[in-house]
């Protein structure tokens, strides 16, 4: 097909399930491409010469010939081209920022919509996952990996040093594994299952799961160096930021971290659940990211009657992913920008009554960057049982600070290696939002695919040349 005809296919809309009923359901809100759709789709690919969504791509998936495999109906083998390089489709596919990664450049964008790359991984990942053939998995190498956090970095480098033939085990502080796979995305956006599935398959290839283990406080990182040849640390970030403001100690005042937990991983939405949440008549969500966006549309599916986002800055200076914008604005969601909260109100029963916000007003950059934000006098009053604030994590130090040789840089980061992820303490590396500080699911996997590699080669050498 000429490129010409190409232009002229339309784009393939994913179809969402009805605002009106999927704001009382923790049900997967987009429904996924059928076979016709995904095919259409993938016919619109241009099949650049040097195609900029791979360049965009954190991991490097050759994304035309998944294309053009898909175009030609046969998904098992684009499928087997994704797994080449990503361990995680159905994930990705849901997840990942397409917009700002491989679909942000796409030639086809430049005179129609973008190519829906993620829409595509995702139906080849949920309809062709089960005639795979199974990974060629090289013979038993004798040598031990430690993993610390089973989240998205460390599933990732857990499946590559499987398929090396070593013995990988995964330590996970919590008592699922999945990381922020598990507590953080809310099932509206990821299903448990599809979480589920991906840990089953590593099972499959011999990975070991330890749950309720922190390394750091349960075992010590010297511990894991005498048990285990290399310790891949990927234990997120999962320290919320507060503003440090009169009330946010109150009850019904959470960081969405511990809220979204709470929610997804406690079932704290059901009735036979032992953990407690608050569900406000009004909850007010400050911040303007995906995760921001994730605790507003939990807690309308929790039972809030009136939910607000408020951020401080413009919407054009949001970082949340535009089309989960859309789905909660659709559901109901309200957005308050130019606000920025200075104090929690305590109502008579001493819990949170209403948020007092500064005003803010917004100045163009004559550089043209972002709008310049500054504080006025003015304030407003709203009424809010319920504050979660999404302003931000730093990577936990429970590991780090046991470790004290392990370097870290000011914010509390480790510090690797970009090339290997190596650590400045032999046989240790680590990647992901422990490394960059809050950061999205496909890097992290990136990090721990790289590390895997490097930890691989490491081994390879005589002990003394490590």
């Amino acid at each position: 097909m000429k490129p010409a005809d190409k232009i002229k296919i339309p784009a393939q809309i994913m179809p969402t399930l009805d605002p009106g009923f999927r704001k009382h359901t923790f049900d997967e809100v987009p429904v996924g491409y059928g076979e016709d759709s995904a095919i259409l789709e993938a016919w619109r690919c241009l099949n650049c010469k040097n195609p900029p969504c791979v360049k965009d791509c954190p991991v490097n998936i050759d994304i035309p010939k998944v294309m053009a495999l898909t175009a030609e109906r046969r998904f098992v083998e684009a499928l087997q081209v994704i797994r080449h390089d990503n361990s995680l489709p159905a994930v990705c596919g849901r997840v990942c920022p397409q917009e700002s990664q491989c679909q942000k450049n796409c030639t086809m964008g430049k005179v129609n919509s973008p190519v829906s790359i993620g829409n595509i991984e995702r139906f080849l990942a949920d309809n062709f996952s089960n005639e795979l053939p199974r990974p060629e998995i090289d013979s038993s190498s004798g040598k031990k990996i430690a993993i610390a956090g089973s989240g998205p970095g460390g599933l990732s480098c857990a499946y590559q040093s499987a398929l090396y033939g070593h013995k990988v085990t995964v330590f996970e502080a919590l008592h699922e594994p999945g990381g922020v796979l598990a507590y953080g995305i809310p099932a509206f956006r990821l299903p448990r299952k599809i979480v589920a599935e991906e840990i089953k398959i590593l099972k499959q290839y011999g990975v070991e799961f330890r749950m309720n283990t922190i390394i750091g406080k349960t075992i010590s990182v010297d511990e894991i160096l005498d048990e285990f040849d290399a310790l891949y640390i990927g234990t997120g970030a999962g320290v919320p930021f507060f503003p440090e403001i009169p009330g946010e100690d109150l009850p019904g005042v959470y960081s969405a971290n511990e809220y979204l937990t709470r929610a997804n991983l406690m079932h704290a939405g059901k009735l036979w659940s032992k953990t407690p949440i608050s569900v406000g008549k009004t909850t007010i969500v400050v911040g303007g990211g995906n995760v921001a966006m994730d605790a507003a549309r939990t807690a309308l599916r929790l039972g809030s009657e009136r939910v607000i986002v408020a951020y401080r800055r413009l919407e054009a200076d949001m970082p949340v992913r535009r089309e989960e914008l859309v789905h909660a604005r659709e559901e109901g969601i309200e957005t308050m920008f130019l606000i920025s909260p200075v104090e929690i109100v305590e109502g008579d029963n001493g819990r949170a009554k209403s948020t007092i916000f500064k005003k803010m007003r917004a100045e163009n950059d004559p550089e043209g960057g972002r709008s310049r934000i500054f504080e006025t006098d003015e304030t407003v009053e709203i009424d809010s049982e319920v504050v979660i604030f999404a302003t931000g994590t730093s990577p936990n130090p429970t590991l780090t600070s046991n470790c004290k040789e392990l370097e870290l840089n000011k914010k509390g980061c480790i510090v690797v290696n970009p090339a290997t992820c190596a650590t400045n303490i032999p046989r240790v590396y680590a990647g992901g939002d422990a490394v960059s500080g809050a950061s999205t699911v496909i890097l992290a996997m990136a990090n721990g695919k790289t590390a895997a590699n490097a930890i691989n080669e490491m081994l390879k050498k005589p002990d003394g040349q490590r």
